[in-house]
């Protein structure tokens, strides 16, 4: 939550307030949630990106929260949002870095919820948090705590045992609990890395999500080949205006490869091949074949450690493939025909903007095949008229 003010009331001199003024919001916190609401994974990936950015922030600037839990997470509602916001709260306990705020052998903080070296009655830092976000969100998804039993029980087991992590989560889900709760400190992610592999699970989970309610399923497959072969791109040659198009998309970038791909019943064809000399590949390991199930921009910043990437021998042969975007190449009455995409041999990372600039670019490539098949058609109705006439 946002702090605008501190300070301390001295009214009573024999007895001093320190208090803080935080932002007023509405809403309902977490373990409330937990009671009442069944939440998707997608929603669970979007509480823990916005709680690792607020952790990110406190512990950039020295402060250790020390009791994150879901009665202290408020899920709040924005106006400008389209879903609700995940916050922290209650900062009594936090402490500020290079302050003694321990004593040996004493605990601070939820039994349930502690880290090994809290349970310890040790030195508490960043990675401590991060633990006890880790127990939160693995909560989210059992409906159990992960260490059950007495204060002292649920103390002493996590000394013993590192949670159960389900195997019925997805290998993205199963590796960052388990690096978030891990037993040694400084194994946890903390900072941007954490943030950051919380943003891959929510791109992950949003495209899952949008993939299993668009139109683009194995059902309307045909109604989608129909559109691919409609526009009478296949069996065209290379096209000078597709090549300036992967050219400035490869500049922007800074990729080595870009291209235009249509993807038809059995392969993908490169109508534009930027950095690479081949005009086409079998459907199965391209990349693009997945990337035209989603509305959004698919992106894959390291294919060695994204678990949709696997197995893919573009990924794992000889060519190497470690970095992907792709956006689908969309046509207005709804179907994906394939994707302007861009190709790395290193894993790297892509902006917002970044992101944009290739969407327009996309539009760019369907603007000019609508063009062109207005065109074909205008041809067709003159030709049908003089010929009937």
């Amino acid at each position: 939550m946002t702090l605008h003010d501190a300070g301390i009331d001295d009214s009573d001199p024999a007895r001093l307030w320190v208090y803080l003024v935080m932002e007023l919001l509405g809403g309902t916190d977490l373990k409330k949630w937990l009671t009442e609401k069944q939440i998707s994974s997608r929603h669970i990936a979007q509480i823990g990106y916005d709680l690792a950015e607020g952790l990110e922030y406190i512990h950039d600037h020295g402060v250790t929260h020390r009791d994150v839990k879901p009665a202290n997470i408020l899920i709040a509602p924005y106006s400008n949002s389209s879903r609700a916001r995940a916050k922290l709260t209650d900062f009594g306990i936090a402490m500020t870095t290079g302050v003694e705020h321990y004593a040996k052998g004493v605990t601070t903080g939820t039994a349930a919820y502690l880290s090994p070296e809290q349970a310890r009655g040790l030195p508490v830092g960043p990675a401590t948090d991060v633990y006890a976000l880790g127990l939160v969100l693995l909560q989210c998804f059992t409906r159990e705590f992960a260490f059950p039993g007495t204060p002292t029980e649920s103390a002493i087991a996590r000394l013993r045992q590192d949670p159960a992590i389900p195997s019925w989560l997805s290998p993205d889900w199963q590796i960052l609990l388990r690096a978030m709760t891990s037993a040694e400190p400084e194994a946890r992610p903390l900072g941007g890395d954490l943030v950051d592999a919380f943003r891959r699970i929510v791109i992950t989970e949003t495209s899952r999500h949008r993939s299993a309610d668009t139109h683009t399923t194995e059902h309307d497959e045909p109604a989608r080949l129909q559109a691919v072969h409609r526009y009478h791109i296949l069996d065209t040659p290379q096209d000078a205006t597709f090549d300036r198009i992967t050219a400035l998309t490869a500049r922007v970038m800074g990729t080595p490869v870009a291209l235009i791909s249509i993807v038809d019943h059995d392969r993908i064809w490169l109508k534009s091949h930027h950095g690479l000399d081949i005009d086409q590949i079998d459907r199965e390991p391209g990349l693009c074949s997945s990337a035209i199930m989603n509305d959004e921009p698919w992106i894959i910043e390291n294919a060695r450690t994204d678990s949709r990437a696997h197995p893919n021998s573009l990924v794992d042969g000889e060519f190497g493939l470690q970095f992907y975007v792709g956006v689908p190449l969309r046509t207005r009455d709804g179907y994906n025909l394939g994707t302007l995409s861009v190709l790395d041999f290193q894993p790297r990372t892509v902006t917002d903007d970044e992101i944009h600039t290739m969407k327009d670019l996309a539009a760019v490539v369907i603007n000019e095949l609508e063009l062109r098949n207005e065109s074909r058609q205008a041809l067709i109705d003159t030709l049908t008229q003089a010929i009937t006439l």
